[in-house]
């Protein structure tokens, strides 16, 4: 099991409403033994990797049937969230 940490972004194209969008991706993230912490550009998600990575691409497949989205994301098993529990 590695343990890593991710740094997501999501922004909706063509939405007048972005909150929608967006909280249906955060809802989607929190679950599945993540930690996930909101900030007001980018969400931090820390968990095993196996489960951040699959939970990503989910939450992205959800979401991108009813919307055209961008996502971007940093991901590193270096981070010192991830090296506390070294």
């Amino acid at each position: 099991m590695m343990k890593v940490q991710a740094e997501i972004s999501l922004y909706p194209l063509r939405q007048n409403e972005l909150t929608k969008p967006i909280q249906q991706f955060i809802q989607a993230l929190e679950n599945n033994k993540l930690k996930v912490e909101l900030g007001p550009m980018s969400t931090l998600i820390t968990g095993d990797s196996q489960v951040l990575f699959r939970n990503l691409r989910e939450a992205f497949e959800q979401l991108a049937e009813e919307y055209e989205i961008v996502m971007t994301a940093k991901i590193s098993n270096a981070c010192p969230e991830v090296n506390k529990d070294r």
